[in-house]
């Protein structure tokens, strides 16, 4: 994700798609309410016959039959396809662990540049990147300890900013079989409401409104399991690409390790026993 000079994220190419996608199931939700209620204004308030059932279970039809509780599901599913997108595109190996940027940064504390290697980490603000730029800043004082917990820290706070990011298709895995729930429950009440109403009901009468009902169960179960499935792919992701990144960081930093622990065991070396 790019950042701006002040340091604040930027839109990046994900965000724009997901706000792309979200306008354009809006647009579509409101365009579906609006011509349904054009029809039922034309059809005098009644609803249309439902139509065979071995015609029923098509795409359009099922989106119907789901009401406004499976429009709502259907926009969380275009969301959710939209953050799979975003997070394919930024959790990648090249984007938290730039090529050459580790290499870079080592040349740079061989030679003594430090305000060159914390431009070139400026300039690749990835996972590594920002890693790196807080180890830098504490290698004037000399001190490995400081710079391996600086880094430590920096790497435990980009963790837990791409595990909020990802955390939006947990919502998405937990929002939508409960709307799937409630709009099955909804449509039971209004099927078993008007099998009562009628003087002589037959069991065949109560099937169309049972099965109606049931689709939006079925259309949070659709959006839910790949939500849960990404969900558990990008989280592995961050954690396989953090450590990965943190080990790195390290392995730039193994000189600057060495000669702290060699002066470390110098000094001990003159330090008279008692």
């Amino acid at each position: 994700m790019k950042t701006s000079s002040a340091g604040r994220p930027t839109a990046s190419v994900g965000f724009q798609l997901i706000r792309f996608v979200v306008g354009l199931a809006l647009l579509m939700l409101v365009s579906r309410l609006f011509a349904a209620s054009h029809l039922l204004a034309q059809d005098g308030g009644e609803p249309s016959p439902a139509p065979p059932a071995e015609s029923f279970l098509n795409v359009r039809d099922m989106l119907a039959a789901g009401g406004t509780i499976g429009y709502i599901i259907m926009f969380l599913s275009f969301l959710m396809v939209a953050l799979i997108i975003d997070h394919l595109l930024n959790i990648r190996r090249a984007t938290f662990m730039p090529p050459g940027l580790a290499e870079e940064i080592h040349r740079c504390l061989n030679e003594k540049k430090l305000p060159e290697g914390l431009q070139i980490c400026d300039r690749h603000l990835s996972f590594l990147g920002r890693i790196l730029h807080s180890g830098l800043e504490e290698v004037p004082g000399g001190n490995y300890p400081a710079i391996e917990k600086a880094m430590e820290d920096t790497a435990a706070e980009q963790t837990a900013r791409y595990f909020r990011r990802i955390e939006y298709l947990g919502v998405i895995s937990t929002l939508a079989p409960m709307l799937g729930l409630m709009g099955t429950v909804w449509g039971m009440i209004l099927a078993f409401m008007e099998f009562e109403m009628k003087a002589n009901p037959q069991i065949s009468e109560l099937a169309p409104g049972v099965y109606k009902a049931l689709i939006t169960t079925l259309q949070g179960l659709g959006v839910a399991i790949p939500a849960t499935a990404a969900l558990a792919f990008f989280r592995s992701r961050v954690e396989e690409l953090a450590a990965e990144s943190t080990l790195l960081a390290a392995h730039v930093f193994s000189d600057i390790r060495r000669a702290s622990t060699n002066r470390r065991k110098a000094r001990a070396a003159e330090t008279p026993e008692l």
